[in-house]
C-alpha cells in the first residue's frame, strides 16, 4: 500500500501524517492516543508536551503488559500441549508394545 498523507487530531491539535495504513485504523489510533492523553490533562487545561509523553509512556507500558500477558500465555499452552503430548504417549505406549512387529505404529481395533 502506497503511504499518503492523513489528517488526525490528537491532544487539540491537527497533524498531517504519511501512513501506509487505512485511513479510519489511523483514526481509531489516534483515538485512542488522544483518549490516553485526555485521562492525563485536568479538564479546561491545555495539552502539554509532558501529558503527551506521559500518554506515550502510558501507552508503551499498556503494550509491554499485554505482550507479557500474551508471552505467559504461550509457554502456558506450550506446557499444557507437551503434558498432554506425554500423556498420550504415556497411554499409547502399551498399545505400541502389543503391536505384531513390523506395524509399531498402527492400531488396529479388534472385534472382541
Amino acid at each position: 500500500m502506497a503511504s499518503r498523507s492523513v489528517s488526525v487530531r490528537v491532544g487539540g491539535q491537527n497533524y498531517r501524517i504519511s501512513a501506509s495504513v487505512e485511513d479510519d485504523e489511523l483514526q481509531r489510533l489516534a483515538a485512542v492516543v488522544d483518549d490516553k492523553i485526555m485521562a492525563l490533562t485536568p479538564t479546561g487545561r491545555p495539552v502539554s508536551p509532558q501529558a503527551i509523553l506521559l500518554a506515550a509512556i502510558a501507552l508503551a507500558h499498556d503494550a509491554e503488559e499485554q505482550r507479557e500477558r500474551a508471552d505467559a500465555l504461550a509457554e502456558r499452552a506450550q506446557d499444557l500441549c507437551e503434558r498432554i503430548l506425554a500423556r498420550v504417549d504415556e497411554v499409547l505406549g502399551p498399545l505400541e508394545d502389543d503391536a505384531p512387529s513390523g506395524l509399531p505404529h498402527e492400531h488396529s481395533a479388534s472385534a472382541p
